[in-house]
C-alpha cells in the first residue's frame, strides 16, 4: 500500500493518542476513517479534528472486548464505507501488580481487551481487507511485547500474545497471496493517555517499588507525541514493514533481548533496585 487516498481506515481506540492521531493524519491523505472507542467524549473530539479535511467519517462506541460487537462494527463499516482498506487495533489497557497481587479477573479482562480484541477485529474485518485487493492489518503490541518487566505479568502477557498472533498471521498472508498484509507496532515512550489510566497496585511496594516514583519515572519516559508515533507507524505500513518500533527505548530493547535473550531479565531486576 504506497498511498491513502480513497482508503478506507477502521481504528480502534481512536479517541485518543495514537489511535486519535492515525485518524488525524490517514484524513489528511485523503483516506476515509471509521472510528471506534469505548468512549464517545473521545470520540467526539477525533471527529471535531478531522472537520477541516474532505473525507467521509463515521464513528461507533465499540468495546473491543466482546466479539459481537467488534463483528457488528466491521459490518457496519462494509455497508456504510462500501469496502475497508486497513484495520488499526489499537485498544488497549493497562495493569501495574504482581502475579500474586493479580485477581483471576484480572488477567481475563487484561486478555479481553488487548488480546482478544486484537483476534475480534483481525477476524472480522480480513474477509473485507481481502475483498478489497488492498489491505493491511496492524496490530498494537509494546515494548513490553519484547521483554518481560516486574509488575506487568498480564500487561507481558496480552503484549507477547499479540507479537505472536501476528507474526503468525503476517507468514500466513505472505503465503496466501490475498493482498493483504500485516504489521506489529512495538511503541516506547509514547505520550499517550494509557500510562496515566493504567490501574496501579499498592501490592507493588511487596517488590520493593514505590509507585509515585514508578509514575514519575514513566512520565519522564513518555517523551514521544502521539502524532509522531502514528506517522511512524502509516511510514511503515507504506514499507510493508513487519515490525515497527517506535522511540529509542523501543529500539534498546530489541537489542537488549536480541543480544541478552534471558540475562536481560536479571538486569531489569538490578535495575529497579537501583532506581528505587
Amino acid at each position: 500500500m504506497k498511498t491513502f487516498h480513497n482508503k478506507v481506515a477502521a481504528i480502534t481506540g481512536a479517541g485518543s493518542g495514537m489511535g486519535q492521531q492515525l485518524a488525524v493524519l490517514l484524513a489528511k491523505a485523503g483516506c476515509h476513517v471509521a472510528l471506534s472507542d469505548i468512549n464517545k467524549k473521545g470520540l467526539d473530539q477525533t471527529v471535531e479534528l478531522l472537520k477541516p479535511y474532505p473525507v467521509k467519517v463515521t464513528v461507533d462506541v465499540v468495546n473491543t472486548a466482546e466479539q459481537a460487537q467488534v463483528y457488528a462494527w466491521a459490518d457496519k463499516v462494509r455497508k456504510e464505507h462500501g469496502k475497508v482498506n486497513l484495520i488499526f487495533n489499537n485498544a488497549g489497557i493497562a495493569m501495574i501488580n504482581t502475579v500474586e497481587g493479580h485477581e483471576i479477573h484480572d488477567y481475563e479482562r487484561m486478555m479481553a481487551v488487548n488480546f482478544w480484541g486484537v483476534i475480534y477485529g483481525t477476524k472480522a474485518f480480513l474477509p473485507y481487507l481481502k475483498e478489497s485487493g488492498d489491505g493491511h492489518i496492524i496490530n498494537t503490541s509494546s515494548i513490553f511485547g519484547l521483554t518481560a518487566q516486574p509488575s506487568q505479568s498480564a500487561y507481558n502477557a496480552s503484549k507477547f500474545a499479540v507479537r505472536g498472533f501476528t507474526e503468525s498471521l503476517r507468514q500466513e498472508l505472505d503465503l496466501s497471496n490475498y493482498g493483504v498484509s500485516a504489521t506489529c507496532v512495538h511503541p516506547g515512550g509514547i505520550k499517550t493517555n494509557i500510562a496515566h489510566t493504567a490501574e496501579m497496585s499498592p501490592n507493588v511496594s511487596k517488590l520493593g517499588m514505590d509507585l509515585k516514583k514508578s509514575k514519575a519515572s514513566a512520565d519522564k519516559l513518555m517523551r514521544i507525541p502521539a502524532s509522531k508515533a502514528a506517522q511512524i507507524i502509516l511510514d511503515g505500513v507504506k514499507a510493508n514493514k513487519r515490525r515497527v518500533l517506535i522511540g529509542p527505548e523501543a529500539y534498546g530493547v530489541d537489542l537488549l533481548q536480541r543480544l541478552l535473550p534471558s540475562t536481560y531479565q536479571r538486569l531489569f531486576v538490578m535495575g529497579s533496585k537501583f532506581s528505587l
